[in-house]
């Protein structure tokens, strides 16, 4: 399922069980240690805190739902399997413990179907809303995919840390991220559901339009912790999970 220009009505899906744990994790390709080459070592706190965060999911549930961001939102196919060829090296990957044949998947989908099998899970359902949808349409993409045990949400803080950052330095970045973290760090529904789509686009957080569907779909409340916020790359990289109170 996917939501780009109106799309999100596409298929409605519906489900009796009650969201019961989030994990809210980012999605760099460096996670993967055959990816991250001399980097490996500067990300393993990062993927420590991912991989915890993974495991805690499945112990919720085998079977998780997705929620990602992609331009156009391009659907993903249940069982669908990938590699990281497109990022420098071939690693295959799996949606499900279901063998299907490769095909093209994008970068939330091939970080889930990594974290999937790192953290004993049986399937992902892959979901992906456009970076740019709007806040009202977060909320109501939230509804059409319903309520499911385990879900997983994907998407990096503003890209815009320091000089040396992938977008350039901009002096807001951090400003925004803190906001981010202290909202993770508190179940803080509103405050996520508040985030302004432009500033996030100026500061190239492409979690903002997830954390938005996330706001929808998270009522009630919730403990959380925050495992891991930093932004050792230029770009802010969140790590919390949420537990029904």
């Amino acid at each position: 399922m996917s939501v780009g220009c109106g799309s999100w009505m596409a298929g409605k899906v519906t489900s009796a069980a009650v969201i019961r744990r989030v994990a809210v994790l980012p999605q760099p390709p460096l996670l993967i240690p055959e990816l991250a080459a001399g980097a490996a070592d500067e990300c393993a706190e990062l993927r420590e805190a991912c991989l915890a965060a993974a495991r805690r999911l499945t112990s919720a549930s085998p079977d998780w739902v997705v929620i990602g961001a992609a331009a156009g939102a391009p659907e993903v196919p249940e069982h669908a399997s990938g590699s990281f060829r497109g990022f420098g090296v071939d690693l295959g990957v799996s949606l499900s413990r279901v063998m299907a044949p490769e095909t093209e998947l994008p970068l939330p989908a091939l970080v889930a179907g990594w974290l999937r099998e790192q953290g004993g899970a049986s399937s992902v359902r892959v979901h992906l809303v456009d970076p740019a949808t709007p806040a009202d349409q977060c909320e109501q993409f939230a509804r059409a995919v319903g309520d499911h045990a385990a879900v997983l949400v994907l998407g990096d803080g503003s890209s815009r840390h320091g000089p040396r950052s992938p977008g350039g330095e901009d002096a807001r970045a951090e400003g925004f991220d803190a906001g981010i973290r202290d909202a993770l760090a508190k179940a803080d529904t509103g405050a996520l559901a508040a985030l302004d789509p432009a500033l996030a686009a100026e500061l190239g957080a492409g979690g903002r339009a997830p954390w938005q569907v996330l706001a929808g779909l998270a009522d009630g409340d919730w403990t959380a912790e925050v495992l891991y916020s930093a932004a050792p790359f230029g770009v802010g990289y969140h790590v919390a999970v949420w537990e029904r109170a």
